[in-house]
Parts: structure tokens; C-alpha cells; sequence
């Protein structure tokens, strides 16, 4: 086949070329046309702008806390400098495996729930705003108001041990207790003495206006929970009984009511910062309704029972979501338990 002259070829091209942009611009004149007469304004020029410049400012979730600044535990590669590096490292694993060592099936000694220590307090401690030891070498021995007395980190640990893992106390003096402490001292060792970093404890959760909705924070649960806690919040159990691969939410296996996660404010501020799994201080999932309500149905659920009836001996001093009375104000349990909380801060503010 003979080709075409190639001056015939870039007049067809030029021809080519000016059909579709006249059959673009019939299509904008009348689009343009139809909002006229359709009633439609079109955004301007400066609308845009400021369409584009708003979109850009809200971030896709906003960090419960300015990461500027926030603790951070001590390179664990550098534990093997310290002259107890082997109590440190021992302590870790406890405080990591617990069950493995003290729990129901513990091959040390069998004292406690089959939860571990992390399960609170996350990856051994040293989370941000993941109910973190950045501040308990720092900051103890201490007054507590719940117990009235002086407390020390071995105090401290075997609450926990009799509320959070509903078991029996350490001796002061077992190779355990004192591996524990000297991890808990080496975390928090670069802490100005009295003082609580950036980062430490548990996130504070803003109060509602109205009361904690267990009905609702089923819902939450069966939607966001439910997968690794299982549906009557057994958790999931180790194939070998050692422990388990996600902890036991209510229930003869978790947490009694003596524990500190058993107060709404604790457990809503720690769900809300660290879950579901994948959840971050930086990058929360939950709303703050949705932690408020997941917390007022988990700690809802039958659980162990633990004598409390020498905790607080000063009445006035109980926080606000103590759930068991009695209470130097006039509010009831159920209120203590599920707020709202507003009213009951104002009312201890006032009382001071």
C-alpha cells in the first residue's frame, strides 16, 4: 500500500486535533450551561482554596498526646553493662511469661491466674501510656491512699499479684521478687528521683456527660474484642497451659474486683490508648465513648471477689470511680461505678 504525502498526514493530525478540542469545549459550555439554568453554583476560585486548605488540616486521627518528649525505656541492649544484668533479665521474663513461672501450671511455683504481667502492663512495662514502670523507681516507696501507708516496689508488686492476677504474695526475699524489682529499677533508671515522665501510667480519659452504657460497650466488644477475647471473655488459652496468647477478660481466670482496671476511668484511659490490637497512643480506634462503654460492660461481667474492707480507711480520699462504698458524699454506687463522674469530681473539688 502506497503511504500518504506527509503533508497530507499533519493536516489530517492538525484536523484531528481540533475536533476533540471543540468537542471538549461544547462539553463544558454545556455543563456549564445546565448549572446555570439548573440552579447549581459552581465553588471559586478562592471556595477551592479553601476547600483543599481545609481538607488538608484534619488529619486521618489525631495522637492522644503530643509524642514530643515522651519517655522512653532504656535500650535493652545495653543491659549486660550492669552488674546485676542476669537479675534484670530474669525479672523481664516474669514479668513477660508470668504464667509460665508462677501461674496455675507454673514451674516455679503455682500462685497465681494464669495472666501475665504485660498483660497490663504492656511489652514488660515500656509502652507509653501503656500502664508503663517508667515511674515506680522513681517514686517509690510512697504513701498510698489505698492502703493508707507507706508502700514499697515489692508492695507494689504483690497487689498485683493478689488483685490483677487474683493470686498469693511473693516473698520479699525470693530469687523472684528480687528479679522483678531490679527489672522494674532498671527500666525507670534514668527518672529524676520524685518525679513522672512524660508518657507514664495510663492515658486520662476525658469524662462523659452521661453515664458509662454497658449495653452499648457489648456492641463494642462483639465488634472489636471479640476476636482475641473470645465471646464470654475467656481469652485465648496457650495450647500447652502455660498461659494465654490474649488474656482472660472477666471471669475465675482474670482480673478480681480489688484491681485497679476494675475502676471505668483505669480501663476505659488503657483500652483507649493500646486497643484493639494495633491501636496506639498515636493512632487510637476506639472513640471516647467507646471506651467509657467498653469499660462499663467488661467490668460488668461476674469476676473473682477480693477483701477490700481495708482499702481506703480514709473514706474521702477514694477516686471518684470507686465502685464500692461507703463514700463521704451522697452519691450511689451505681454512680460511683458508672458516672457520670462530672458531678462527683466537682463535688470532691468543692469538698477540698
Amino acid at each position: 500500500m502506497n503511504e500518504l504525502p506527509k503533508p497530507f498526514l499533519k493536516i489530517i493530525t492538525l484536523l484531528v486535533g481540533l475536533l476533540v478540542l471543540a468537542t471538549a469545549l461544547v462539553g463544558i459550555i454545556g455543563i456549564t450551561v445546565y448549572l446555570a439554568y439548573s440552579g447549581v453554583e459552581l465553588p471559586s476560585l478562592a471556595e477551592k482554596e479553601e476547600q483543599v486548605q481545609t481538607v488538608a488540616e484534619v488529619p486521618v486521627v489525631k495522637a492522644l498526646v503530643d509524642p514530643a518528649g515522651m519517655w522512653k525505656a532504656p535500650d535493652w541492649a545495653t543491659v549486660d553493662a550492669e552488674p546485676n544484668a542476669e537479675n534484670i533479665k530474669y525479672g523481664k521474663e516474669l514479668i513477660a511469661n508470668t504464667a509460665e513461672y508462677l501461674g496455675p501450671n507454673g514451674k516455679v511455683r503455682k500462685m497465681s491466674n494464669g495472666m501475665n504481667c504485660q498483660n497490663c502492663h504492656l511489652q514488660a512495662g515500656t509502652v507509653p501510656l501503656g500502664n508503663n514502670y517508667s515511674a515506680v523507681f522513681s517514686t517509690y516507696p510512697k504513701v498510698r491512699a489505698r492502703s493508707g501507708q507507706s508502700e514499697d516496689i515489692p508492695k507494689r508488686i504483690n497487689d498485683c499479684f493478689e488483685r490483677s492476677l487474683n493470686g498469693k504474695a511473693l516473698e520479699k526475699d525470693s530469687k523472684e521478687m528480687i528479679a522483678m524489682v531490679a527489672y522494674i529499677e532498671w527500666v525507670g533508671k534514668d527518672v529524676p528521683s520524685g518525679e513522672s515522665p512524660k508518657g507514664s501510667g495510663i492515658y486520662e480519659l476525658p469524662l462523659l456527660d452521661r453515664a458509662a452504657d454497658p449495653i452499648k460497650g457489648k456492641t463494642v466488644y462483639d465488634n472489636l474484642c471479640k476476636s482475641c477475647h473470645m465471646a464470654e471473655g475467656q481469652g485465648l488459652p496457650k495450647p500447652d497451659g502455660s498461659g494465654y496468647t490474649y488474656p482472660p477478660l472477666w471471669g475465675e481466670n482474670s482480673y478480681n474486683d480489688g484491681a485497679g482496671l476494675f475502676r471505668l476511668s483505669r480501663f476505659a484511659g488503657y483500652v483507649k490508648a493500646n486497643m484493639p490490637l494495633g491501636a496506639t497512643y498515636e493512632n487510637p480506634i476506639l472513640s471516647d465513648e467507646e471506651a467509657w462503654d467498653l469499660a462499663a460492660y467488661v467490668n460488668s461481667v461476674e469476676r473473682p471477689k477480693k477483701d477490700i474492707t481495708q482499702d481506703w480507711p480514709d473514706i474521702s480520699k477514694k477516686p471518684m470511680d470507686h465502685p464500692f462504698g461507703p463514700f463521704s458524699d451522697e452519691f450511689t454506687e451505681e454512680q460511683h461505678k458508672f458516672g457520670p463522674f462530672k458531678p462527683i469530681k466537682e463535688a470532691k473539688s468543692k469538698a477540698k
